[in-house]
């Protein structure tokens, strides 16, 4: 299974603003209830986009520069950090397949192994 990394103010640029990958970055607080709802939705979406889409977590008690810096007001907040693009984001429980519908996350699915062709038959 994919692993949510914890990101810090000290790791966010290195492990999201830099990364090579798409990053979805799930802003969170240990108290929040719609917080833990939403986290089964990122492990389902970290396990089926593992190794093209990167999932992040940033508790915003522990990191308030970063909530400050992008402007975090409500949590849960899931923002898609995009390599060279302006980071989009949305406020509040959303299940995986409306993530992946406003992200446009099948964009980065890995496509599927095609089933070996059977020699003809002679």
């Amino acid at each position: 299974m994919a692993e949510i990394k914890v990101v810090t103010d000290a790791t966010f640029d290195e492990m999201v603003i830099n990364s090579e990958r798409p990053v979805l970055v799930d802003f969170w607080a240990t108290w929040c209830g719609p917080c833990k709802m939403v986290a089964p939705e990122m492990e389902k979406i970290a396990a089926k986009y593992d190794g093209t889409v990167d999932v992040v977590k940033v508790d915003v008690d522990a990191n308030p520069s970063l909530s400050q810096k992008y402007g975090i007001m409500s949590i849960p907040t899931i923002a898609f950090f995009r390599p060279g693009q302006q980071p989009m984001g949305v406020v509040g429980f959303r299940p995986m397949e409306q993530l992946e519908q406003q992200f446009g996350l099948a964009d980065f699915s890995k496509p599927a192994t095609p089933a070996p062709v059977e020699p003809a038959a002679s």
